[in-house]
């Protein structure tokens, strides 16, 4: 078991599998999924509607899209579907083509990668380790107005970091993004794991700001990466442009009924972020208390962690977790970051707790 591909992601239990491991037995802390997996509802909605799949999906996904309008609060009219928010992602680029973008990093691949796909030139704005990957407002507003980009993206909250912006440190970069005609997106796809997001969201932006774009993931919050549901917030003048570039029916029956479903759950989600917003305080504090790690202040369910002083390589701890049916994010595919890294998804408490003996018992 060696280094990550560039664009690599977690999550890939089948690989484990196909070495040997019996996917029942393997704790996966590569992929930040909700670890009380499937509610009750959107199972009995999936099994409901199975029959559904004999018959084309809503292109215009009306009831998820009247779903979602409601639970955030946004015009449906600046809403875009999609098989997963990555999807969008190059729906997006190809729409725009954008011919420069800028990416703060480290962060999520897939914004290099959809823009690479649309011939865009990307470039990188290295985040200091010493300032625990925050995001400097002035630096960057300063690199926009200098060095013009037709796309930025910002993760908030940012994988693999966790650092988080308020919306009020968020909208003078959109400002000052707009007059130099520069689209920002912004991605909270982890935001629901938050208590409450009403001080980080921003979606009150979105009727101010034509330059902005959010969006949001629904398959990590609510347990469905094999079937996949995201969506993109913009102008409706944009919506409308990215509904033309993509396919018809990219958000399957059965996922469309399970986004309504999940999005009128309200114990679901109230369970999900009590567990969440305890378990990673709780996480956090015990990887500290080994001393050859270096845990970053979570904000949601994954931890960034630092590995340096353990003298093992990123692939090495990697490979010695998985032969104990462990996964975990080797971070040393992400740029500016290297294999002295590594993320952690925050689970259950009791799972929480196997991965940590692990780790004391390898990292002492």
């Amino acid at each position: 078991m060696g280094g990550l591909n560039a664009f690599e992601h977690g999550g890939n239990i089948y690989n484990a599998v196909r070495r040997g491991s019996n996917v029942a037995n393997i704790l996966d802390f590569s992929a930040n999924i909700n670890p009380l997996g499937l509610s009750d509802s959107l199972r009995q909605s999936l099994l409901a509607n199975l029959d559904r799949i004999t018959a084309y999906p809503d292109a215009d996904a009306h009831d998820l899209k009247t779903a979602i309008s409601r639970y955030y609060d946004v015009d449906r009219r600046s809403i875009t579907a999609g098989n997963g928010a990555v999807e969008l992602l190059y729906v997006l680029c190809n729409t725009v083509r954008p011919r420069q973008v800028l990416v703060p990093a480290p962060t999520f691949s897939e914004y290099e990668r959809a823009a690479r796909s649309s011939g865009s030139e990307v470039k990188h704005l290295y985040l200091n380790s010493q300032n625990d990957f925050q995001i400097n407002i002035y630096n960057l507003i300063y690199e926009i107005q200098t060095n013009p980009v037709d796309i930025l993206f910002i993760g908030n909250p940012n994988n693999p970091t966790g650092t988080i912006m308020k919306t009020q440190e968020l909208e003078p970069i959109i400002r000052a993004a707009q007059l130099r005609n520069t689209f920002v997106v912004v991605d909270e796809s982890f935001l629901d794991f938050l208590v409450d997001d009403t001080h980080y969201t921003c979606r009150r932006l979105l009727p101010l700001y034509q330059n902005l774009i959010i969006l949001h993931s629904l398959t990590k919050f609510y347990a469905i990466p094999g079937l996949r549901l995201g969506f993109a917030l913009a102008s409706p003048k944009l919506t409308n442009l990215m509904h033309k570039g993509k396919d018809p029916w990219n958000v399957n029956s059965l996922a469309q009924c399970a986004g309504v479903a999940a999005l009128a759950d309200h114990d679901f989600r109230r369970t999900t972020k009590q567990l969440i917003n305890q378990a990673k305080d709780d996480f956090y504090d015990q990887i500290k208390l080994i001393s050859s790690l270096r845990p970053y202040q979570p904000s949601v369910n994954f931890i960034l962690v630092d590995i340096s002083n353990t003298k093992m390589k990123s692939y090495q701890l990697r490979t010695q977790l998985a032969q104990q049916d462990i996964l975990i994010r080797d971070c040393s595919n992400y740029p500016g970051l290297s294999d002295c890294y590594i993320r952690l998804a925050v689970k259950k408490s009791d799972q929480n707790n196997h991965l940590l003996r692990a780790l004391q018992n390898i990292c002492r």
